[in-house]
């Protein structure tokens, strides 16, 4: 009987790109306009509660973003679900945040790997030689990666899969459009029909 002929490890085709390579910017920057970019691929934090965190700093300032994810890491305010909320408990600050359910939650791990790309960008941005304060967050992106699977073992010699949810994040700060001195307007001339023009005679006469 003759062995069946295995494929050398070398002639082996990849089932997958290699890890890292797999992200590209989904948008370009304006053109004309100030901008820097950042990105991470493959972290090891949730893809919902991160995008849910990158919903709640869109647009903001860079400033304002870093400040408001501070204040979540403290508890100080919360992350509003929108998109990925069931189960989600209630709370009063996510009112205060602009929802309309009143579901939030404080997503720590979220924030800080948020965090850390703001102050990559921001080094970005000043390596490139741009006004920091100036900047904010035009774009965010939030991708699901690849599962990194895991095993759980339950009752009766049973095995389930106990995966977790990694995620691709890319986000492009921009700077602020200057505010452009609004030029003056020439005064109108106002026509008068004869009952005003008359009204305005009679005024005069009697005076």
């Amino acid at each position: 009987s003759t062995t069946p002929s295995r494929t050398p490890p070398t002639a082996r085709v990849a089932c997958c790109p290699p890890l890292g390579k797999m992200v590209k910017y989904s948008v370009a920057p304006e053109a004309g306009v100030k901008s820097c970019k950042a990105k991470a691929s493959d972290i090891r934090v949730h893809f919902k509660n991160t995008r849910e965190t990158a919903m709640a700093i869109r647009g903001k300032s860079l400033n304002d973003a870093k400040s408001y994810l501070n204040a979540v890491i403290e508890r100080k305010r919360c992350i509003v679900f929108r998109r990925f909320c069931g189960g989600v408990g209630r709370t009063a600050q996510a009112k205060a945040e602009g929802s309309t359910n009143g579901q939030g939650r404080w997503p720590v791990k979220s924030c800080k790997f948020l965090l850390d790309m703001l102050k990559n960008a921001e080094s970005n941005a000043e390596t490139k030689g741009l006004d920091t304060d100036m900047l904010y967050v035009a774009h965010i992106q939030v991708q699901q990666a690849m599962h990194q699977r895991r095993r759980t073992y339950r009752a009766h010699g049973r095995i389930n899969p106990y995966q977790s949810s990694p995620c691709h994040v890319n986000m492009i700060l921009q700077s602020k459009a200057e505010p452009v001195a609004k030029a003056a307007e020439e005064k109108a001339v106002v026509k008068l029909t004869r009952k005003q023009k008359a009204k305005l005679a009679s005024g005069t006469s009697s005076a």
